[in-house]
């Protein structure tokens, strides 16, 4: 991949996962407290399991990116991540940053292949659409968990039975 294809395609991706991060946000904080630990299978993560996964991949990813390696992932829940509002503080504190070193990064960077696990050996650039994928897709089985909850299924790609879309005309 050419430096200047990569650093398109990054400046796309990364433009998505600045939109994404409100939606993941919003989806996070809509875990009621007092369910966190609600799962749908016993061999289901918890609520905050998940809500940590989704978080905590996410500044992994983009670390990964940005230092042009990938570390072995320690996906351990730290102590000090008890509750919903905690996932949401490191994940306030953490991914805006880290997410500011990658776009920081220079076409050349982009395009370097980073090696993964031995499994991949792709432009950097490529597990950006990683990052989001994987987002994506745990924040998908998150919003299934919220009204089994008793929670509210917040406006994801368009309305939900209990937050419709508006047009900016409506709202």
């Amino acid at each position: 991949m050419q430096p200047e294809h990569a650093k398109f395609l990054a400046d796309f991706i990364l433009a998505n996962c600045e939109r994404e991060y409100p939606t993941t946000r919003k989806v996070i904080a809509a875990i009621p407290e007092a369910k966190r630990d609600y799962r749908p299978d016993p061999r289901s993560r918890s609520a905050l399991e998940l809500a940590w996964h989704i978080a905590h991949a996410e500044v992994w990813f983009a670390e990964g990116v940005a230092s042009g390696e990938f570390q072995p992932e320690d996906e351990t829940k730290p102590a000090h991540i008890q509750t919903v509002a905690d996932v949401l503080a490191y994940y306030d504190r953490h991914f805006p940053v880290t997410l500011a070193k990658v776009k920081a990064l220079s076409a050349e960077k982009f395009a370097q292949k980073v090696p993964f696990y031995g499994v991949y050996n792709e432009p950097a650039v490529v597990y950006l659409s990683f990052l989001n994928s994987h987002t994506t897709h745990h924040r998908g089985q998150l919003a299934a968990y919220l009204r089994p909850m008793g929670s509210k299924v917040p406006n994801i790609y368009g309305g939900s039975a209990d937050e419709p879309f508006q047009s900016a005309a409506q709202a």
